[in-house]
């Protein structure tokens, strides 16, 4: 019977996007409960605490390397980038996943994207003030990045404009800032929620003023989604055209294995990819920590996996192509740069970022994995590695054996290029915690936006067992 009526084409056979039995007054209440609950979860402290202390880590680093000098990195030379820019472009992949989520799925039109979008836009935030550290540490002498930025000076002195590294500082800062706003603006209904629903003085008063007024008119309404589309309208190029400027770092470059127009489409392709690997790694404990399979549904998973599996593929073609170029470009240095990259001393980070990015991603294939929360969540863990291992090769690789024999050198990471790396993990961390904690993760007037379409659902499937003569309710067993 189930069959027979999921095969009627009046009937949706998609997983709905929210659990049945749910009304306007219970999505309020369970997102904002999260919010208003008295103290903190174990777990939550915990997860915290541990967060923490490697955001501490971080803060440790970064004043020993005010103190001391970029020195304290194992960069040398021929290899003068390493850490620093491998970590910068990995934390700026994953700060895509969010405004991809919101902007261009928004303009889209496709309803799945508001559970999952209030925390991948956070997601990015904290994701490109992880990746702003390394630049600005990075010139040796923090304390002088003013200089960066074409601001009026007595010497006279203005930036390098043809430099990349002064196209990522404009591209970032403005990707950074027009995502804050996107999602400060996102937050200004729940705020309003928020603040008619605390008990006390001051969470009134604070979500008062982060409300800006909110009341909820058809003015307002009004107003909000015109900014609210026309950000979208404006981040979507953003999304793309940072990434692309990120990847000019190199393929501007006449360096072999840098040299390379497939770069930009590649790079985009790459940030979407562990940007969603990151939002899957956040978003399947989140589910089980706070019991949101109503709100963050298999149709959400199956859907973020179908994105990875497009743009891990095009990622492998990427491979394939750099492979391709080094054949057949019949170029000397090329050829040797893919025979180093392969079989060289790094040979093996190679060969470990195609288990991770290609072969173990192919799981997402089969459905049993796809909905094996378990499963997914060590694959991402597996993406994850394998993005920040693709950055590793592009880099060291191609630096350390370069044009001239002579000045072949080998790079080892020391601790400190550790510490900084793994406190950046534990700062975003901190920062998701927090996020976690103090605001609604999922937007709760745009789930409520969701209860229309989803009673329409019912009421069709019921309409239709009744024509049939029973009264069985499908069970979907595909996704989109």
């Amino acid at each position: 019977m189930a069959e027979e009526v999921m095969r009627n084409k009046d009937v949706d056979p998609r997983p709905p996007l929210i659990g049945p039995g749910h009304d306007v007054r219970s999505i309020t209440t369970k997102i904002i409960d999260m919010v208003f609950m008295r103290g903190f979860k174990k777990g939550w402290i915990f997860g915290f605490a541990i967060s923490f202390l490697g955001a501490l880590m971080l803060f440790n680093t970064i004043a020993y390397l005010v103190l001391k000098g970029v020195g304290i990195w194992g960069n040398n030379i021929p290899v003068g980038w390493a850490f620093d820019i491998i970590n910068f472009v990995w934390w700026i992949g994953i700060g895509h996943a969010g405004t991809l989520i919101s902007a261009i799925l928004l303009l889209l039109r496709q309803n799945w994207r508001n559970s999952i979008n209030r925390f991948a836009e956070a997601m990015t935030l904290f994701a490109v003030a992880c990746a702003g550290l390394f630049p600005a540490l990075h010139t040796g002498r923090p304390w002088v990045d003013y200089y960066l930025f074409p601001l009026p000076n007595t010497m006279g002195m203005w930036p390098n404009f043809k430099s990349p590294l002064m196209w990522d500082v404009f591209a970032v800062s403005t990707y950074a800032t027009v995502s804050a706003i996107f999602w400060f603006i996102g937050l200004i209904p729940d705020f309003a929620t928020m603040r008619d629903r605390a008990s006390d003085k001051w969470k009134r008063l604070v979500f008062g003023l982060l409300a800006m007024g909110w009341r909820g008119d058809a003015r307002h309404w009004h107003r909000y989604e015109t900014a609210y589309l026309l950000l979208a309208g404006l981040s979507t190029p953003l999304v793309l055209s940072v990434h692309t400027i990120v990847s000019f770092d190199f393929s501007i470059g006449i360096v072999p294995g840098w040299h390379a127009t497939i770069f930009p489409p590649y790079f985009v392709a790459g940030a979407v990819y562990a940007g969603f690997a990151m939002v899957l790694t956040i978003g399947l404990p989140l589910i089980k920590f706070y019991h949101l399979e109503d709100f963050i549904t298999k149709r959400h998973i199956r859907n973020m996996c179908k994105v990875m599996l497009t743009t891990g593929l095009i990622v492998v073609y990427g491979y394939g192509m750099e492979a391709f170029f080094a054949m057949y470009a019949g170029s000397t240095w090329e050829d040797f740069m893919f025979k180093n990259r392969t079989m060289g001393p790094y040979g093996w980070a190679y060969w470990l970022l195609l288990l991770c990015n290609f072969l173990v991603p192919q799981l997402l294939w089969l459905k049993r994995f796809r909905d094996n929360q378990v499963v997914l969540f060590v694959i991402c863990m597996f993406i994850n590695v394998g993005m920040w291992l693709e950055r590793f090769v592009i880099i060291v690789t191609s630096l350390n054996r370069d044009f001239l024999p002579g000045s072949w050198r080998m790079y080892h990471p020391t601790p400190f290029d550790f510490s900084m790396f793994f406190g950046t993990i534990g700062f975003f961390l901190t920062l998701m915690f927090l996020f976690i904690r103090f605001v609604p993760i999922i937007p709760i007037f745009e789930m409520k936006a969701l209860l229309p379409e989803t009673k329409v659902d019912e009421h069709t499937v019921a309409e239709k067992e009744k024509s049939i003569g029973g009264a069985v309710v499908p069970s979907p067993s595909y996704g989109d």
